[in-house]
Parts: structure tokens; C-alpha cells; sequence
């Protein structure tokens, strides 16, 4: 509520992040890993921190928190919003609805047992145009920071996969970053789910952009 309540056109991305850290302290959580937030034209490539840009109306801003919050457990989700009081362009549309259809189809994949070369066979496949800016896993481990495994994507897997398999208990970060080489913006989605004994279950109640998924 403290980032969505301080973004406006005119803010900068750094008062942004500093609205997300000071939520955490409040809330009895300790610090920050990262400083993962761009908007506008530096969404795209990802992995920009955040710095001085002003943030204008019809920005895309993304972010990926990072952080390790209450009783020391790490808290990793990413959501990408449009700034200010303005409907998303339909290139805005496209990039969000592919990301949020990437990690929804893969969180629905994964079962107890399932090896992790089975879900980089079976997982949404990322249109062609968006498959060079590929996130760097489909879906990573999380418990006190980011932790084993690491599950690749097809293009990944002979340099940097490894076997193993989904067990009950196990809690992921299921992510998706879709841009186009030489595109303006970027989407950055990442839900964070324990793995039971039917499925996953999603620990984030924070809710999705309606106004990009319409």
C-alpha cells in the first residue's frame, strides 16, 4: 500500500524503492536484498535498479522485492503497474497478459514428485520475440533468501540445469520477464507458492493489474 500510495507522476523510481523498504521496517522486517525497480524506458532490458528517473504518466514500472521481511523469512514477489491515472496501451496489454499467462500455467504444472526436467519440458512456452530477455529461471526456491533449485528454461538446461524434484513443503518463486529486444517496456511478474501434497498453494494475496489483463 506505502508504493502504491507513492506512485505518482513526479516521483522518482529511488522514492519508490523507499516507500517498499520503509514498509518492511514498519512491519518488522529487516532489509533489503536488492534494488530491483525501473519504470519506463528502463524496464527493458530487466535487472536495472532503481535511480533519480522521474517517472511520467503511462510509465510501465516494475519491481521485484526482494526483501527479507517479518521473523527473517524472505519475501520475492514482483507485480508491474502503470503509473499514474491512465488506461495501458495494448503493447503495455500484450507484454502483461504473456507474463501473467507464463506464471500462472507454470505455478498450475508443478505437483509433488514431478522432476524439475519435466516442468522445463512441459512450461509455457515464451513466444519467440520475447525468448532472448528470458528471465534466467522459470522458477527458483526461496526460504531465508533465494535457495535450491533453480528450474531453467529449455534454452538453459544443458549448461546450468540439474536433476531433482518438487517435494511437499518446498516454497518457489515462479517469475516471468517479458520484453523484446529493442522493445520501450518490459513486464516483470513473480508469484511466490509452497508446494503441497495436490499442488502449490500462493502465499501473496496482493492482487493483479484488471485494467492490463482486460
Amino acid at each position: 500500500d506505502e508504493m502504491r500510495d507513492a506512485m505518482h507522476p513526479g516521483v522518482s523510481e529511488s522514492e519508490m524503492w523507499a516507500a517498499l523498504h520503509a514498509g518492511n521496517i514498519k512491519r518488522g522486517g529487516e532489509w533489503i536484498e536488492t534494488r530491483i525497480l525501473s519504470s519506463g524506458p528502463r524496464t527493458n532490458p530487466w535487472f536495472q535498479e532503481c535511480g533519480p528517473r522521474i517517472m511520467q504518466e503511462g510509465d510501465m514500472m516494475a519491481f521485484d522485492t526482494d526483501l527479507v521481511g517479518t521473523h527473517g523469512y524472505c519475501c520475492d514477489i514482483s507485480r508491474s503497474w502503470i503509473v499514474g491515472d491512465v488506461p495501458p496501451s495494448d503493447e503495455q496489454r500484450t507484454l502483461y497478459k504473456v507474463a501473467y499467462e507464463h506464471v500462472m500455467t507454470n505455478i498450475d504444472l508443478i505437483q509433488p514428485g514431478m522432476s524439475f526436467a519435466e516442468m522445463t519440458a512441459k512450461a509455457h512456452r515464451l513466444p519467440e520475440a520475447y525468448r532472448a530477455l528470458r528471465y534466467g529461471v522459470l522458477a527458483h526456491g526461496v526460504g531465508l533468501c533465494d535457495e535450491y533449485p533453480s528450474v531453467r528454461y529449455p534454452e538453459d538446461v544443458e549448461e546450468h540445469g540439474y536433476s531433482g524434484h518438487f517435494e511437499p513443503g518446498m516454497t518457489l518463486c515462479v517469475e516471468a520477464y517479458i520484453g523484446a529486444v529493442g522493445g520501450r517496456e518490459g513486464v516483470k511478474l513473480e508469484e511466490q507458492v509452497v508446494v503441497t501434497e495436490t499442488g502449490c498453494e500462493t502465499l501473496s494475496v496482493y492482487p493483479y493489474e484488471q485494467a492490463l489483463l482486460a
